[in-house]
C-alpha cells in the first residue's frame, strides 16, 4: 500500500457529451468521458505529480471497468475501488454549450457507488495519505456514503491529518433546503479548509459578503476559508490574513463544469507545498481558468509544466 498526498472518495460516472449543440433529444452523437468532482480532484492532483487515491464502488459492467482504466491511466490510485456485482454504475449525458452552462441529465440512482458504506471504509488506506479532500456531493447521494463521509472525516481528524471541504451543492439529491444546509455545515465546519463558490457560500450562511461567508466558518474552527468569484477571482481569509487574487483572463469559456475541482487541485496542492496562501489561491485561480477553456469536466487539467507556463500570464484587473 503505497503513501499517498490526498485521499478522495466518492462517485464517478461515465459522461456522454454531446458532439454538437443543441437539446439533449436530438443529439445523434456523443463522446464518452469521465465525470465525477471528486475523480477531477485526484486526476488534477495526479497531473501535477502527487500520488493521489480515490475511494469507491463500480458495478461490474462496461461502465465501471471504463471508470477504472481511466484513472490507472492517470496514475491514480484505486486501491480503495470495490466492484459490486449487485449494481450498476452511473452515467450522465451533458450538451454542448457556445456560452453558458451545460444542460446534464443524471442517470445514477441505485448505482453501486451509493451503496458504499461505513462498513467499506478501510482505516489503512485513508491513514497512507497526508491530506483528506471531501466534497458535499456524497453526503447527498446516501445513507450510506453520508455514513462513508463522517467515518473518513472522524477519522483523518483523529490521526490529525488536514481535510478540505468543497460543498459541491447538489440540491436536487437531498429532500429538503433545510437538510442540505444543516448536514453541509455539520461536516464543512469540521475541516481545515472551506471552500465554496460565493452563491453556495449565500445559501449555506444567508450572508452574502465573502468576508461575512468567510467569518462565519472562522468563528467554527475552520482555519481557512477561499471563496470562489468566478470571474472577479476568488476571496482567502484565514485567523490572520485575507485578501483578494485576482483572475487569469479567459477570452472564451468553453464549458464551466469542473472550474470548482480545478481550482481545488491549484488549492490543495500549493498548501500541500507549502506556498503562501496567496499562491495556493492564484494556482487555483490558474487551474480554474485553464478548466473552463476545454469541453472536459478535467481534460484542461495540466501538467506541471503546463501550469508553469500558463501561469507566465499577467493576471486581469478586477472592476
Amino acid at each position: 500500500m503505497q503513501k499517498l498526498d490526498v485521499v478522495t472518495f466518492g462517485e464517478a460516472m461515465a459522461m456522454f457529451m454531446a458532439e454538437t449543440p443543441g437539446p439533449l433529444h436530438e443529439i445523434e452523437h456523443f463522446t464518452r468521458e469521465l465525470a465525477g468532482a471528486e475523480t477531477n480532484v485526484a486526476i488534477g492532483l495526479s497531473r501535477l505529480g502527487l500520488k493521489a487515491g480515490w475511494a469507491s464502488k463500480v458495478g461490474s459492467d462496461a461502465f465501471g471497468q471504463f471508470i477504472m482504466k481511466r484513472l490507472t491511466e492517470e496514475n491514480v490510485d484505486i486501491e480503495h475501488v470495490y466492484t459490486d456485482e449487485r449494481f450498476p454504475s452511473g452515467f450522465q449525458i451533458k450538451s454542448k454549450v457556445l456560452t453558458g452552462d451545460p444542460e446534464v441529465q443524471y442517470f445514477r440512482r441505485g448505482s453501486a457507488a451509493s451503496f458504499m458504506g461505513v462498513e467499506d471504509f478501510q482505516k489503512e488506506y485513508f491513514s497512507n495519505a497526508r491530506h483528506l479532500h471531501m466534497t458535499g456531493i456524497p453526503l447527498a447521494i446516501s445513507s450510506h456514503t453520508r455514513a462513508f463521509a463522517y467515518a473518513a472525516l472522524s477519522h483523518m481528524k483523529e490521526i490529525g491529518r488536514t481535510v478540505s471541504f468543497d460543498p459541491n451543492l447538489r440540491p436536487t439529491l437531498w429532500t429538503s433546503k433545510q437538510e442540505m444546509i444543516e448536514i453541509t455545515n455539520k461536516i464543512a465546519q469540521k475541516a481545515d479548509y472551506v471552500l465554496p463558490g460565493i452563491s453556495e457560500g449565500e445559501i449555506l450562511t444567508g450572508f452574502n459578503t465573502p468576508q461575512d461567508i468567510a467569518s462565519f466558518y472562522l468563528d467554527k474552527g475552520v482555519k481557512l476559508v477561499v471563496i470562489k468569484l468566478g470571474d472577479k477571482g476568488a476571496f482567502y481569509k484565514s485567523g490572520i490574513e485575507e485578501g483578494v487574487v485576482k483572475p487569469y483572463e479567459v477570452k472564451e469559456v468553453i464549458d464551466t463544469v469542473g472550474a470548482g475541482d480545478g481550482f481545488a487541485v491549484g488549492l490543495v496542492s500549493g498548501l500541500l507545498e507549502n506556498l503562501s496562501l496567496q499562491e495556493a489561491v492564484l494556482r487555483g485561480n490558474a487551474i480554474g481558468a485553464l478548466a473552463v477553456q476545454s469541453a472536459g469536466d478535467n481534460d484542461g487539467y495540466p501538467n506541471r509544466q503546463q501550469l508553469s507556463e500558463y501561469m507566465k500570464i499577467p493576471i486581469q484587473e478586477v472592476n
